[in-house]
């Protein structure tokens, strides 16, 4: 047998909360000393011991506690509520980097207020570009919500392309457009799940709320999607227009000739996509402060992403006409 505070030991717990699970019969000691009163435990007893701790930590009150150990609960059982609990707890960590991450951006952004140089925009004309892309609907603009949709577009593309045999010729190039409403939301139909892949979002539709749908691309070409079997018009679409009409491929993607943007504000953005924040703002004062105004959403050409996020190198492009 053990002293309490050798028990203690073994268990990882102080011997002021031992003497607490006595006190409400959650754990009483194997024998207690009728003259002294000391507490010995058995070495059995570990097990509920660990049992009650493990329950504490998924959240359940130490009444709780009692309760479920009444029921017996098996390992297994067990077993799977604490899978559950690591699930929540890494999710919740997941979402609080994501929200610090935001905070960073917010703080760098008002950091570098008026500190860009105007070298560091550059006023062109972008080329015409053929795009294999995937898209899904974002509940808003911001960072937050479009992270978690398009990098999974883009991990779902890549393996894509790569069972279909095409090979992208350049970099990746994503573009956004304002979220129509489904049809099917007017008529009490489901939904697809947000983030979910598209390829060819619904024909009837209305505009409305802040969502915006992703558009993931890979710059690709005519004679790449002809080895994997695909013909598509080489019409370059109307100029100025959002984009050309998607073209389903029958390999799980669709392919959309993206029309060159005759004048857009162009600058490099450097680090991971969730503080492009500062970046953004920064290129709105360029653009309000040199008699320009926006005319749509800007594109994010991905010149660099190596396995380290903080390495990536991304060319913002911004719609603009003269104020």
């Amino acid at each position: 047998m053990f002293t309490i505070g050798d028990f203690a030991q073994y268990g990882r717990v102080s011997a002021r909360m031992l003497r607490h699970y006595d006190a409400i019969g959650l754990l009483r000691p194997a024998r207690t000393d009728p003259v002294s009163g000391y507490r010995f435990y058995e070495a059995a007893q570990l097990a509920r011991l660990n049992r009650i701790i493990a329950l504490k930590d998924l959240g359940f009150s130490l009444q709780q506690v009692r309760a479920i150990l009444a029921e017996e609960v098996s390992v297994p059982e067990l077993r799977g509520m604490l899978r559950l609990r690591r699930a929540e707890l890494e999710a919740a960590l997941t979402a609080a980097g994501a929200r610090l991450a935001q905070v960073e951006a917010r703080l760098r952004t008002i950091e570098s207020e008026g500190r860009m140089s105007a070298d560091d925009v550059v006023v062109k004309r972008t080329e015409t570009v053929l795009l294999a892309e995937l898209s899904g609907r974002a509940a808003s603009y911001g960072p937050e919500d479009i992270g978690p949709v398009i990098q999974p577009l883009y991990d779902e593309l890549c393996r894509l392309l790569e069972t279909a045999g095409v090979t992208p010729a350049g970099p990746g190039l994503a573009y956004y457009e304002d979220a129509p409403v489904p049809a099917a939301a007017k008529t009490g139909g489901a939904l697809a799940p947000p983030g979910e892949a598209t390829p060819n979002p619904p024909a009837h539709t209305a505009p409305g709320g802040d969502a915006v749908l992703v558009h993931a691309g890979m710059v690709i070409t005519h004679e790449a999607l002809a080895k994997a079997g695909v013909t598509v018009d080489r019409a370059s679409g109307r100029p100025g227009t959002p984009s050309a009409a998607p073209v389903p491929t029958g390999l799980g993607f669709d392919v959309v000739t993206l029309p060159a943007l005759d004048c857009a504000a162009t600058v490099v953005h450097r680090g991971p996509m969730s503080r492009i924040l500062p970046t953004a703002q920064n290129l709105a004062h360029w653009i309000d402060a040199n008699g320009y105004r926006s005319a749509g959403y800007a594109r994010e050409l991905y010149l660099e992403c190596p396995p380290d996020q903080e390495d990536w190198v991304t060319e913002i492009q911004e719609p603009v006409v003269r104020a």
